[in-house]
């Protein structure tokens, strides 16, 4: 009798500490769930706030470029130091950081090709306008690939083959590719025929490694137009003289176009004459096109806004058109630079 008793208290309190543990565990996956809800919920906050704060920095960053234009409307030079320099901005909760660049230094992706009202914005492109393939926009970006150490034959055929993915037709060019090309890939696509939105289109593209994309990463963009790349003598700096010296590869050279940027005035280059008039530029053979890529003023600032709110942070990159007054936003982009 002893021992049965003693056996169903035995098994009694072996229930009784098996509940215990299922409960135990219960409550850990409960609380753990609960943590991770509450984790996600302030990510959730954090991130709509942040959202908030950027929507406002666009409006603030539009204003503030405006009032650089209007600083000096006959030309945008480096004065005030605003060009790729952290403002920060404190609001409740962290703090929003704002950084302007002139996107217009870059090498535009869609002046590869050319349309019937060509260097229109990208707004005014229907979608049913004809693209055709731009021999200088081809002959530029191949110029810049062979500056940053690119073989020749490399860099004309995917200059040449991104005016393919981006002109209207179906025929390739010289060492080019088309839809037929592309069919063959797993899983295959086919070529956009439009203008790019992203620079990162170019990693879709026929002999784009990726090895080669991150070589022409810095130097690339995809502005809302088919216009060559506006060139801005005033704000262009000595470390990307690769962007004046892809005019004319051959005739300037990267040393000359770096000596040029170098000994700009402090105040910028009075006039495009005086610009043309250099001992290194005037003997250059340009076409009247490539000359007038050169600019005194820029149209498009390219914006870097993060908002940091105690550790949560939201980025956010945007596309400003200084050519409108007052200066518009024309491109948005949730998350850093692809």
């Amino acid at each position: 009798m002893v021992n049965e008793r003693a056996s169903e208290r035995g098994a009694a309190l072996l229930t009784v500490l098996l509940l215990v543990a299922i409960l135990s565990v219960i409550t850990a996956v409960a609380l753990e769930r609960l943590t991770l809800a509450s984790r996600m919920t302030r990510n959730i906050v954090s991130a709509d706030q942040g959202r908030a704060y950027l929507l406002t920095a666009e409006q603030m960053a539009a204003m503030r470029v405006s009032d650089l234009v209007a600083m000096r409307p006959d030309r945008t030079t480096l004065e005030g130091g605003w060009l790729g320099r952290d403002q920060v901005i404190a609001v409740p909760g962290g703090t929003v950081t704002a950084r302007i660049i002139d996107r217009g230094n870059c090498f535009n992706l869609n002046s590869l090709v050319k349309g019937p009202d060509d260097g229109a914005d990208e707004a005014a492109f229907s979608g049913e306008e004809t693209l055709v393939a731009r021999p200088e926009g081809i002959e530029q970006f191949a110029g810049l690939m062979r500056l940053l150490g690119i073989e020749h034959g490399t860099a004309l055929q995917v200059a040449i083959t991104a005016a393919d993915w981006i002109d209207s037709d179906s025929t390739p060019g010289n060492g080019g590719a088309e839809d037929q090309f592309y069919a063959g890939f797993s899983p295959p696509y086919r070529a956009a025929n439009m203008l790019m939105a992203d620079p990162s289109e170019l990693l879709m593209v026929g002999a784009v490694t990726p090895e080669i994309y991150q070589r022409l990463r810095p130097w690339i963009c995809a502005l809302p137009t088919t216009a060559l790349s506006p060139i801005n003598i005033n704000t262009l700096l000595p470390g990307q003289a690769v962007l004046l010296a892809m005019l004319a590869p051959e005739a300037l050279g990267l040393e000359q176009a770096r000596q040029v940027l170098a000994q700009r005035p402090v105040g910028g280059y009075g006039s495009l004459v005086t610009f043309r008039s250099l001992p290194a530029l005037a003997r250059l053979n340009l076409s009247d096109s490539a000359w007038e890529q050169l600019a005194q003023k820029t149209r498009w600032f390219e914006v870097a806004l993060r908002a940091d709110l105690g550790g949560d942070t939201v980025e956010e990159i945007v596309l400003i058109d200084a050519g409108r007054r007052p200066a518009r936003l024309v491109r948005r982009q949730w998350g850093e630079d692809s």
